[in-house]
């Protein structure tokens, strides 16, 4: 556990970081046979990794319902943040449509870890066996493991990947300032605020418009 700690966090990109944690799940937690991370934004369920076409299945099945554990999982920060079915077979009243459909994909039995930090939801990890009764105390103690150390590392790759961008936003901003001082020989004050109002006028964020001057070395 300890190495896949230290293993999620050297990942180099957000979505190396969520593959990584899926197949973690396969390799540490007894009985996973599938794994996956969903986020859900509004309504919409958005399937982040997975590990084979059942975890996406079953998050279109979730989606299309608005039913299901891994949909109630990521749904709220006060509600359920882990669970474990030992049989879908016996949800039937909990999830009355969800269950049985989710059966004949083929799903056993599941759990789910809501991913979290102290300031953000992150989504939930979502294991599955194709097997009812795959998932026993000792499964659970490791995936909430697993989702603990998870929800740190993948924070931190969101927020190295935002800082990255935030720089090459700076160096584009910067170089369509020099191109507009050059060519209309303004002040670095005159070129920034003629960035600005071009974004505001037109609705453009700031740094596409300072990729047209880029890329044009004008703006229309």
């Amino acid at each position: 556990m300890a190495a896949m700690a230290r293993d999620l966090l050297a990942q180099e990109s957000v979505t190396d970081t969520l593959d990584r944690i899926s197949a973690s799940a396969m390799d540490l937690v007894e009985g996973c046979t599938a794994a996956g991370v969903l986020v859900l934004h509004d309504q919409k369920v958005e399937t982040l990794t997975a590990t084979e076409q059942l975890v996406v299945d079953s998050d279109r099945l979730q989606e299309e319902l608005a039913e299901g554990p891994c949909f109630d999982a990521a749904r709220t920060s006060q509600g359920e943040r882990t669970f474990r079915i030992s049989d879908l077979t016996t949800e039937s009243e909990r999830w009355p449509v969800f269950a049985p459909r989710a059966r004949a994909l083929g799903v056993g039995s599941m759990m789910g870890f809501l991913l979290f930090t102290e300031d953000d939801d992150l989504g939930a990890l979502n294991l599955y066996s194709h097997e009812p009764g795959a998932f026993t105390e000792a499964s659970e103690l490791a995936g909430w493991l697993l989702a603990s150390h998870a929800a740190v590392a993948l924070s931190a790759a969101r927020t190295y990947a935002q800082m990255e961008q935030a720089v090459a936003t700076r160096h584009v901003i910067g170089e369509a300032m020099g191109i507009l001082m050059g060519s209309h020989r303004l002040t670095e004050d005159q070129a920034f605020d003629v960035l600005r109002r071009y974004s505001q006028d037109n609705n453009v964020k700031l740094r596409e418009v300072a990729r047209q001057v880029c890329e044009k070395g004008t703006l229309d």
